[in-house]
């Protein structure tokens, strides 16, 4: 019995109707799941975190390579599924809860389908974790964004985090009729591999804090998209714009900084 029609069985059996607005689409196709093993050089050693564990194809696959899966959960009607589907599998951990507000033990990699709905922020939650490699497949979208150019329209905070914490590959294209049911739209497998960031700041708060206010009035100078990261930091109203007219790259629009640039700013307040 294939996946695709494996995943029919249980939702029928199980009674359970996939939720648009959660993202619950089930990756049917072997040879996707299998690459994405591959490309994370899962080993017997390893400790693997799957967020979104659906209908547990991955997960099974996973626990014959590797030493642990830490395997999560949100949905309780795909936990019951789950603990049927994996009850003979000894080295599978099942957390039923929200990734981002449940405690999860240390692990080694990460391979997942994440669902889509929370692409951002188990990004920027997995770019705060140790870890050695992430195989993560997300919308094409999305997955552009991470390596978008200084001044392309998907160029973002995402882009400027990302870059400073990690490495990452686009690696294969993926079809929508590789998932049950079909996303609306493409999907691509992304690689990270943590490293030292490429320059260093004073302080890494202020940098993101920075990132976070400028980014998201991206079209604007930067003289006038800092005012509510001024005024978060207490500057009186009427020393704004003279401060901000003082700033490095004041008389340039938000968009066209390098992460450098960012990172220079930001140590202005650090």
């Amino acid at each position: 019995m294939s996946l695709l029609q494996q995943a029919k069985r249980l939702i029928h059996l199980y009674k359970f109707s996939p939720k648009k607005h959660l993202g619950q689409n089930f990756a049917t196709d072997p040879s996707l799941l299998r690459r994405m093993i591959s490309y994370a050089s899962i080993n017997t050693e390893d400790i693997v975190l799957e967020v979104g564990a659906g209908l547990g194809f991955l997960t099974q696959l996973l626990s014959k390579k590797c030493k642990r899966v830490v395997a999560v959960e949100v949905d309780s009607k795909l936990v019951k599924i789950l603990k049927d589907q994996l009850r003979t599998l000894r080295n599978v951990d099942l957390i039923e809860g929200d990734v981002l507000h449940v405690d999860i033990p240390l692990f080694s990699k990460m391979v997942s389908t994440p669902p889509y709905s929370i692409s951002s922020p188990i990004l920027f939650w997995l770019l705060e974790k140790s870890f050695h490699c992430a195989v993560l497949t997300f919308q094409k979208e999305f997955a552009e964004r991470l390596t978008a150019g200084v001044g392309n329209k998907e160029y973002g905070r995402l882009t400027v985090s990302t870059y400073y914490r990690a490495e990452v590959e686009l690696l294969n294209h993926v079809s929508r009729d590789m998932f049950y049911p079909p996303p609306e739209v493409g999907s691509m497998v992304v690689r990270l591999k943590p490293r030292k960031p490429p320059f260093r700041v004073k302080d890494e708060k202020t940098f993101f804090d920075l990132l976070r206010t400028l980014f998201a009035q991206r079209n604007r100078k930067v003289r006038n998209a800092i005012i509510p990261f001024l005024r978060n930091r207490g500057i009186a109203e009427k020393d704004m714009m003279k401060q901000a007219d003082s700033l490095l790259f004041h008389d340039r629009r938000v968009r066209q900084l390098t992460p450098e640039d960012f990172g220079a700013l930001a140590d202005e307040f650090a």
